[in-house]
């Protein structure tokens, strides 16, 4: 293992002073530094056939800002990519989903699929681990089980603790296995900084703009933004085929550079389009995929009194039509408030946004403090609203640029 230790890293960031000592994030990267020493004698031992106890993985949780995906990160980067794999949670469920497909068929899936992991990597990393959905919550008791079967090691981040998982979910008793096999395999680890790190000292420029109130001065507005990114105004209906679905645009863009000179292709919608209408999370990775700047225009307020009623399973909730579990599944009850549906998709777009280093503009009838202030989503869009204030950094703009 070539590559510098996590601990290594993390010294040199804080001895340039680009780092503050967080005594939380000094007991993390303890653990990091554990976990990469073991696993680095495995390798050595491997190579004389020798045996080497089972490496015990991490689950790093607590409050948006603490550190979590940073420190995770230190790991992976100490790490060989043929050894180690650093997703997104909601990406790994997608490719378990998509290998459940080339598997229709075959007895014991899971236990296929967690084979077929444990021959490409030791190590897998999870960013934002998070369970709402019953499909995956079924699923992974029996596949996180099958994984640690064959001495893989996970490693995750998460805003809450194992036990807090799919609290309340529907037959949330059949997600208790996957409870167990985390608080067995995993080292919990519960960063409870003061700090949040992502309100630290930063430059910010504006990405986040507040409609005035006369329609004339937001036009002008969006004129503006359409103009600093070299978009033109599609006075004609005009649409991006997504996944074989169509999304209605203000403008798209194919330059290779804007006038700050960052190389990217644009896109603009109308939140309407992008968030209110039969989505699902794929249409969100593959946007963020496509295009370097997405503009969002018009983000309404969207708190509300939560209401219970009966939601069907679908497209929108994991994209795919993989029947997962049994019927009972197809319908359950939800309490949502009216606008929770497009509010968890805004979710998901800024998630991928986020993950993929993009560059994402948004205009809205409110401050951003007010976008959501009560529903049953108050809890998920804690972590939207502090990625947002580190995408306008100028340091998150700078990965977006490279």
């Amino acid at each position: 293992m070539p590559h510098s230790s996590p601990l290594t890293q993390y010294q040199a960031l804080v001895d340039s002073g680009k780092l503050q000592k967080d005594p939380s994030q000094q007991h993390a990267i303890a653990l990091l530094q554990q976990l990469y020493l073991s696993l680095q004698q495995a390798q050595e031992n491997a190579s004389h056939k020798s045996t080497q106890p089972q490496s015990k993985g991490i689950y790093l949780w607590g409050k948006v800002g603490r550190g979590k995906t940073f420190l995770m990160d230190l790991l992976d980067e100490s790490l060989p990519s043929t050894l180690c794999k650093r997703q997104h949670f909601h990406h790994f469920m997608q490719d378990v989903h998509k290998r459940l497909t080339e598997l229709s068929g075959k007895s014991e899936p899971l236990r296929h699929i967690a084979k077929q992991l444990s021959k490409q990597y030791k190590v897998l990393c999870f960013d934002e681990f998070f369970v709402s959905d019953i499909g995956d919550a079924m699923l992974l008791g029996n596949l996180m089980q099958y994984m640690f079967e064959l001495n893989m090691v996970v490693v995750c981040t998460s805003n809450c603790a194992p036990n807090e998982l799919y609290r309340n979910g529907l037959q949330r008793a059949r997600f208790l296995p996957a409870i167990a096999a985390i608080e067995a395999h995993l080292n919990v680890l519960h960063l409870d900084g003061k700090q949040d790190h992502r309100k630290r000292a930063l430059t910010y420029i504006q990405r986040y703009f507040e409609l005035p109130k006369p329609l004339q001065a937001q036009a002008a507005l969006h004129q503006t933004l359409l103009r600093q990114f070299e978009l033109t105004f599609n006075s004609s209906p005009s649409s991006i085929t997504m996944l074989g679905r169509t999304i209605d645009i203000i403008a798209e863009s194919d330059a290779d550079t804007n006038n700050s000179g960052i190389s990217h292709k644009a896109v603009c919608f109308n939140f309407s389009a992008l968030c209110e209408g039969p989505r699902s999370h794929f249409d969100y990775v593959e946007l963020a995929k496509l295009y370097k700047t997405i503009l969002v225009f018009n983000v309404p307020p969207m708190s509300g009194q939560a209401y219970e009623r009966i939601k069907a399973r679908g497209t929108e909730d994991n994209g795919s039509n993989i029947n997962i579990a049994s019927a009972e599944t197809g319908e359950r009850e939800v309490v949502l408030a009216p606008m929770d549906d497009a509010l968890r998709r805004f979710i998901a777009l800024v998630d991928e946004c986020y993950d993929s280093k993009t560059n994402l503009v948004i205009t809205s009838y409110v401050p951003q403090d007010e976008i959501y202030t009560s529903g049953s989503l108050m809890f998920e869009f804690e972590r939207t609203k502090s990625r947002l204030v580190e995408m306008a950094s100028v340091e998150y703009l700078q990965q977006v640029s490279s």
